[in-house]
């Protein structure tokens, strides 16, 4: 049990009563590390082989269908010159999520959706060696990530990622930056349901053995905070230092751009 102070200032409730926290969940993605470089190149990649796949399959398709597809996935996949919209597909959106995208966009030039979502599958193919730890530009912890739970694990605070990264990238990641055994479970993309459902809160919760309502979340993405409100998290942060361009969060939530921002306090277990 431990109380967390945001600045030096506890998170209370409306009666300025802390609130005891028995464990945190962490989103991965642009939370508990910087995963932008390989995020952008591998969507970078996923448009060039989608528009070149497009071209071979259907020559007979103008040129102009493949600039078309090309700003069509741009777009979805939330892709900038040299960034990641951090509300976009590849930030916030599984692989499956961000292959219907892709299906879509191809049937918008045209494809019937059995050819659409057959050559999405082969560009997913084609790039998926860019994800995760196979990418040369692997993710990297967040700053003073490793301080911070240093001082939960010292404050007998248990620890659980939820992401919409599949379960492989998720061990991959913490095996990475030697994290692995400072959390006690993970929800993915594999498992069901799939965040942002406030039911995925409750299901990790009852891994953890824990209740929603001795939980905290931390995340990046609107739809983090709000599932987690929904499920009945008291204490519920934004992280906004993980993408080159801040992520649009909603201002009722409090917000933390540095872990050290971030304060941990044993307290006394109560029942």
């Amino acid at each position: 049990m431990a109380e967390l102070f945001l600045r030096g200032q506890p998170l209370a409730d409306a009666t300025g009563t802390p609130f005891p926290i028995e464990a945190v969940l962490f989103d991965k993605d642009g939370t508990l590390c910087i995963s932008e470089p390989m995020l952008h190149t591998l969507a970078s990649a996923r448009v060039f082989h989608a528009c070149e796949l497009l071209g071979k399959r259907h020559p007979e398709l103008p040129t102009s269908r493949g600039e078309e597809l090309a700003q069509l996935l741009q777009r979805a996949y939330g892709l900038r010159n040299i960034a990641i919209d951090p509300a976009g597909a590849t930030a916030v959106g599984s692989r499956s999520h961000n292959l219907i995208s892709t299906a879509t966009a191809l049937a918008q030039v045209g494809l019937g959706w059995p050819e659409a979502l057959e050559l999405s599958e082969s560009v997913f193919a084609a790039t998926d060696g860019l994800h995760g730890q196979g990418s040369e530009h692997r993710p990297i912890a967040t700053t003073g990530l490793h301080d911070l739970m240093q001082a939960l694990q010292e404050a007998g605070v248990v620890c659980a990622v939820i992401s919409n990264d599949d379960e492989a990238g998720i061990e991959a990641f913490l095996a990475s930056q030697n994290l692995r055994s400072r959390f006690q479970a993970l929800w993915s993309a594999d498992h069901n349901p799939r965040k942002p459902d406030p039911a995925a809160v409750h299901a990790l919760c009852a891994q953890l053995g824990i209740k929603a309502n001795r939980c905290a979340l931390i995340g990046d993405a609107n739809s983090d905070l709000r599932m987690a409100q929904q499920a009945g998290v008291p204490v519920v942060l934004g992280y906004g230092s993980g993408w080159s361009i801040a992520p649009p969060l909603d201002p009722r939530f409090p917000c933390l751009q540095h872990w050290r921002e971030l304060q941990v306090k044993a307290g006394q277990h109560i029942g």
